[in-house]
């Protein structure tokens, strides 16, 4: 009977081979064991640390930050002209919001997106904020982006799956989940806004 080799060496990963490259492939790092893969960014640097220090401070406040500053953000929006939903793709007002939260936070708090950052008050503006940070954390925590309550879903029940997962986000010209109306789309901040015009009128 052949002897087991010695737990530490039972555990140790082996290496897999990365598929191959597909999509918009910006920066694949490999390691031993593992390989990460950052896909879709329009910008992709390595940087050094005093060039990434300066990057940061150029950040807005982040949602997923122990303690964001709210306070931050309602300002930038407030003394703004530009639409919400131009504002909310621009990394020195808020940090890490994309396309699928844009889309999906406004029409959770019923905000026209077209509407100018400065013409929303305080208190709307730290209610937004506030979805944000729910939604971020709760797609951190899942792997995955989840907008939708489970009332709003065909299948109420269970993981939801794919075609649920959101209220408008890839839904042009199907109907709104709350109010039946057709989704609508335009290009905005240099990508796709899916909006439903009665919901956020």
């Amino acid at each position: 009977m052949a002897a087991r080799p010695p737990r530490a060496l039972r555990h140790v990963p082996r290496r897999r081979a990365a598929p191959e490259p597909r999509g918009a492939l910006r920066l694949r790092l490999l390691g031993d064991v593992h390989w990460l893969e950052l896909r879709g960014p329009t910008a992709c640097e390595v940087l050094t640390d005093a060039e990434r220090r300066a990057v940061l401070a150029r950040l807005g406040p982040d949602p997923l930050r122990r303690r964001p500053d709210v306070g931050a953000f309602v300002a930038r929006v407030l003394r703004s002209r530009a639409p919400i939903g131009t504002m909310l793709m621009d990394q020195a007002v808020v940090a890490g919001v994309g396309n699928v939260y844009r889309a999906e936070v406004l029409v959770r708090q019923r905000l026209d997106p077209f509407r100018a950052g400065r013409d929303h008050g305080t208190a709307t503006l730290e209610r937004l904020w506030d979805d944000l940070v729910v939604l971020l954390r709760a797609g951190v925590r899942a792997g995955r982006i989840v907008t939708t309550l489970p009332d709003d879903r065909e299948r109420p029940s269970g993981r939801p799956r794919r075609v649920d997962s959101h209220y408008v986000y890839g839904r042009a010209g199907l109907p709104c989940r709350v109010c039946g109306t057709a989704v609508l789309d335009a290009l905005v901040a240099a990508r796709r806004l899916f909006w439903c015009p009665v919901c956020q009128a």
